[in-house]
Order: structure tokens, then C-alpha cells, then sequence
């Protein structure tokens, strides 16, 4: 996907609204600028995948970085500590935000943009490519009463967008939905979203505790980062709230031990969680490469990403290994005998339905 375009000689705001065009237009996630010796390396993330598309000048690259620190309101005379901001631009009939972030390193500041376009972000919950039996289940969670449900896995795993999918099936009907996100990365009609603000004191704990004086039915907390934010989630979750978060881990079954290492009691935590979905995204098959016919370390083999999940569901017995405090291997045991699949299980039927490529399940989750 290497760049025909030649950027260099271009001012500031004329890059920037260059690399505007062609990532919205080829679909791109982020951007990264990585100041070497000689020039900068430009990249781009697709479907996953980092690929250099060019090299940019050092003088050109620091009219950018101007730009770029001036819309995002960085310090222009700061170089020797990381920075992060964000902007926002139209294309065509759309908002499209841009998270900023910046470290220094030996040759420059270092750039990363995140697009969180929302032609990418909104996905009906059926378009995500979850098996039928995992999809089933989801739309079960988001018509629960209350308890709590989370999504666990990697940055740019699609975490994000299956929470938005989920609150899109029940947005309008009849129920009071608050979000809390760092940032508001989509906009969604008929419900309500907060954006954290930790330089006032505004996080994900006393927001949370904040919109709990609002009435609401679901609430969305962008991620659970500590003790205070997973005990008033476990707290809002016993009281009569359906809650929804994230969490870093690898697998559903270590979301378990990773929360109770936060100091949430097993008393209150396992009577609160209803499943954890752990997922990734792999690229899926084009058709003409079907059946073997491409060479699957060729990145044009694929043209698209479809979800690879594993949904962990409380049932009696889980949730009795939680209050008992067992170990991670004690609870995927348990939950195996009642029907609990791995990502690397659910990769196999997509191997054999000729959906994607064992490389590619294997580069998702080793």
C-alpha cells in the first residue's frame, strides 16, 4: 500500500489535510511519525497491519508537528515530554475525531494519530461477524436488568465498537443510557455521553458516581482502571444497573483474577458479573483466495476483519469458583465443561469454513 503521493515540500496545514484525504478514503486507524536520522517514517495501520507508506523530510515533518501541536492545543515550545491532545475535521458528511499523542525520542518527537471516523465506528451488532450462538447471547446481556458485562483484550481489538453495537440495539427504547469514555470517540443518538476529564478531577470514579445521581439504566464506563471505578461499578451493578467496560487482559477467564487483584471482594464481584467477552479482530479471506488459492502471508490475501471471540458466562458454578477465590485455570476448567469455547477453538471453525488463515489466527493470539 505503498503511497504514489509525494508529500514532501508541502506546508503544515496542506500535509495535513493531504493525509486527511487518503486515510479516510483507504479506511486507515492511525497514523505514526517516527523521526530517524536522515527523514521520518511514515506509517499506517489497516485491518491491523502497520505498513510504511513513505518518508517524509525533517523539515517538512516539523511544519507538521506545528500544525498538528496548534490544533490539538499542545505546547508548541514542549519537545522533551510525552504530550496528548486531539482535534476533530470534516470529510465529505461526517465529524471525524483524531487523537494525538506524542513522545520524544532521540531524532524528534514521535506522532501518533488515532481517526476515530465514524464511518468505521457504529456497527450493527449482526455486521461484527460473531457466531450465532456468541451473537445470541450478546443481544441476551444487553436486554439484562442489571449486573456487570466486559469486553477484555488488546488496544485496536474492536472492544470499543462491540460496546457500541450493543448500546445501538437498546438505544431509544425506553431506557436512560449514560456513558463515561476517554474520549467520545462516536456519537450515538439517544443516549447520553460524558467525556472524563482528569485535570478537573472528572474520572471514571467520580463520574461514575456522578451519573449514578441521574437515574440511569445502563451505563457504559470506558474502562475499568482501579479499585475505586470497579467497586462503585460492582456497587451500581447490585443496585439495579446493567454496566458495561473494558478491561486489558488476554483472555475472559484472567478479567477474573484481574479484578479481584484490584481489591474487589469475591462476595460482591461474583453476584455482580454476568460474562466477559474476550475478542479479537482477524482478517478475513478474499473470495478470489478461497480454498488455498493465495499465499496467506500476502497482505493482499485479505480484505476485510471480522471478529474472533471467547464469551465467558456466569453461571452457579463459575460464580461459585469466584467467591471461593480459585485460580484462573481452576475457572476455564469449570467453564469448559459447560460448553465455553477459546478463541483459538473458535479460530478453527473459521479456519475450516475458509474464513481466514491459521497464520492469521495465530498472529491474533500467540
Amino acid at each position: 500500500m505503498e503511497s504514489t503521493q509525494d508529500w514532501n515540500g508541502l506546508d503544515g496545514p496542506a500535509l495535513q489535510k493531504a493525509l486527511q484525504e487518503y486515510c479516510t478514503s483507504e479506511g486507515i486507524s492511525d497514523i505514526h511519525f517516527s523521526p530517524e536520522k536522515k527523514e521520518v517514517r511514515l506509517e499506517v495501520r489497516l485491518h491491523g497491519i502497520l505498513k510504511k507508506i513513505a518518508t517524509l523530510e525533517h523539515k517538512t515533518y516539523v511544519d507538521f508537528v506545528r500544525q498538528i501541536k496548534f490544533l490539538s492545543k499542545l505546547k508548541l515550545n514542549v519537545t522533551n515530554i510525552p504530550q496528548d491532545g486531539h482535534y476533530t475535521f470534516n470529510v465529505k458528511d461526517r465529524v471525524v475525531n483524531v487523537r494525538v499523542a506524542s513522545i520524544p525520542s532521540r531524532f524528534g518527537e514521535k506522532f501518533t494519530l488515532r481517526l476515530l471516523d465514524p464511518a468505521r465506528g457504529i456497527v450493527p451488532l449482526p455486521d461484527l461477524g460473531f457466531p450465532e450462538e456468541i451473537h445470541g447471547k450478546l443481544e441476551q446481556i444487553a436486554q439484562l436488568p442489571n449486573g456487570i458485562f466486559l469486553i477484555t483484550g488488546p488496544t485496536g481489538s474492536g472492544k470499543t465498537t462491540t460496546l457500541y453495537a450493543l448500546l445501538n440495539t437498546i438505544a431509544g427504547k425506553d431506557r436512560n443510557i449514560i456513558t463515561l469514555e476517554d474520549p467520545v470517540e462516536y456519537e450515538l443518538p439517544g443516549i447520553v455521553q460524558s467525556q472524563i476529564d482528569p485535570d478537573h478531577d472528572y474520572t471514571f470514579a467520580t463520574g461514575l458516581r456522578s451519573i449514578l445521581r441521574h437515574d440511569p439504566d445502563v451505563i457504559l464506563v470506558g474502562e475499568i482502571r482501579d479499585y475505586e471505578t470497579a467497586q462503585t461499578a460492582i456497587d451500581a451493578a447490585l443496585t439495579g444497573h446493567l454496566v458495561l467496560s473494558t478491561l486489558h487482559t488476554n483472555s475472559a477467564v484472567e478479567a477474573i483474577p484481574r479484578l479481584l487483584a484490584m481489591g474487589v471482594s469475591p462476595y460482591t464481584f461474583a453476584p455482580a458479573l454476568r460474562a466477559v467477552l474476550a475478542q479479537r479482530l482477524v482478517r478475513t479471506v478474499k473470495d478470489d483466495c478461497k480454498g488455498g488459492k493465495c499465499d496467506p502471508s500476502d497482505n493482499a490475501t485479505y480484505d476485510g476483519r471480522m471478529a474472533l471471540p471467547e464469551l465467558l458466562v456466569v453461571t452457579p458454578k463459575i460464580r461459585q469458583t469466584i467467591i471461593d477465590n480459585e485460580p484462573a485455570e481452576i475457572i476455564l476448567e469449570e467453564a469448559k465443561k459447560e460448553g465455553y469455547r477459546s478463541m483459538q477453538e473458535w479460530g478453527k471453525i473459521l479456519i475450516d469454513n475458509d474464513d481466514t488463515t491459521e497464520s492469521e489466527i495465530m498472529r491474533v493470539t500467540m
